[in-house]
């Protein structure tokens, strides 16, 4: 896997597929609508979130809609946001209540101008969510707090089943990628998960096509595994609008499926692989054990 020149502009067969749709997807495109509620899934264009709202699934976006970071790969709005609402918990609860959902997923934009970053809030969401849902599994994908470790230790202390916090790239391309943020700090938040609750298993994700070399990959892979994080995503970054990174290269689904072994060779208990894999997609599946 090596940069490609020119940049691909088209997109391969293997990523061609039929949008399902359906009352399904209706029904739940509406009711997030009308609980003035923002999910992943459509703040960043996923390309999976026909088929998740068909299957009754989201992944709830909290701290608002507006990211205080600009992402070269990300399509969620960035500038200056707006004040929390505190009754964001309790909207996310009834809607996933409704959804009749058992496994929920929430992450955030990113909140540099909180003092803790949201911590709070996402700690209040989980509580909710036990409150509303007898037995519901949360999974929160949060983003790094600053490396501060007592926003950490508050989201927690909330006892979330899984907490996801992805590395998105390889070292290298974080100037480029993600210029606000550290890949030290991120393999850092992952090793302090274990330190803090060793119950609470870590879980983490890369893109690949944006130029990243084989040794690079390998090398992240294996920086994530000594962490002590043994749940990993792997998919294909996709362009979301012209105004973003290009993709360099697409990774045929063999390569996707190449990595996953190679992963589970490192030591990871739980790998998903694929052109169409996203960190919260089936993400029930894979914490109970399927993927």
């Amino acid at each position: 896997m090596t940069p490609s020149n020119p940049i691909r502009t088209g997109k391969p067969s293997w990523l061609r597929r039929k949008l399902p749709s359906g009352p399904e997807y209706e029904q739940i495109r509406s009711m997030i609508g009308k609980s003035q509620l923002h999910t992943v899934c459509q703040e960043a264009n996923c390309p999976n979130q026909f088929e998740c709202f068909s299957a009754r699934t989201a992944t709830f976006l909290i701290l608002g809609s507006t990211c205080t970071r600009n992402c070269r790969f990300c399509n969620i709005g960035d500038g200056l946001p707006g004040l929390l609402d505190p009754d964001e918990p309790r909207r996310v609860a009834d809607a996933a209540d409704k959804m009749n959902l058992r496994y929920v997923v929430v992450t955030s934009v990113t909140r540099d101008d909180l003092e803790d970053g949201g911590a709070d809030h996402f700690a209040a969401t989980i509580h909710t969510l036990r409150e509303k849902i007898p037995g519901v599994q949360v999974e929160v994908l949060i983003p790094d707090f600053q490396g501060e470790k007592s926003a950490l230790e508050t989201v927690l202390a909330a006892r979330p089943d899984v907490l996801n916090h992805n590395m998105e790239t390889v070292r290298r391309l974080y100037p480029t990628v993600r210029p606000q943020a550290d890949y030290d700090r991120s393999l850092e938040l992952l090793a302090r998960v274990k330190t803090i609750d060793w119950s609470i298993p870590a879980k983490s994700g890369i893109m690949l096509g944006l130029g990243e070399t084989e040794e690079e990959v390998r090398q992240t892979i294996a920086d994530v595994y000594r962490t002590g994080c043994h749940m990993l995503t792997i998919g294909q970054y996709l362009q979301p609008t012209p105004q973003h990174l290009p993709v360099v290269d697409f990774i045929p689904p063999e390569e996707f499926e190449r990595w996953r072994r190679f992963a589970l060779e490192v030591g990871f208990e739980k790998v998903a692989s694929g052109p169409f894999v996203r960190s919260s997609y089936h993400a029930g599946e894979m914490f109970m054990g399927s993927e």
